[in-house]
């Protein structure tokens, strides 16, 4: 199997042109899940972390949401994280996909 192991250097003028790409980096469910539930752990670490009264901790709040992340592109999409070359649009991605997949709008 050729590994897709890349970064892209392909300008996006608009998060509605990333889309697409972003999509197409994470056209594995397996990967949808896993970044569903990093981004799920994160928050749910995020709300424990204020309720102890340690907000400043929130930094470690991310380290799960970025571990299932990355190793889902690692493993099972065989590609580098959008992140790497489009932080705020990945981020922005992230969010929208998990908004589709918790609403059952999320296609193949």
């Amino acid at each position: 199997m050729p590994t897709k192991l890349r970064m892209t250097n392909q300008q996006f003028n608009s998060f509605a042109e990333f889309w697409p790409y972003y999509l197409g980096e994470h056209s594995q469910p397996a990967t949808r899940f896993l970044h569903g539930l990093g981004t799920l752990t994160a928050i749910g670490a995020l709300i424990a972390l204020i309720a102890m009264g340690k907000w400043w901790l929130f930094p470690l709040a991310l380290v799960p949401g970025y571990a299932f992340a990355w190793a889902s592109h690692f493993f099972i999409e065989k590609n580098r994280p959008a992140t790497f070359t489009h932080p705020l649009w990945s981020l922005m991605g992230d969010w929208k996909m998990l908004a589709l997949m918790l609403t059952g709008r999320l296609g193949p």
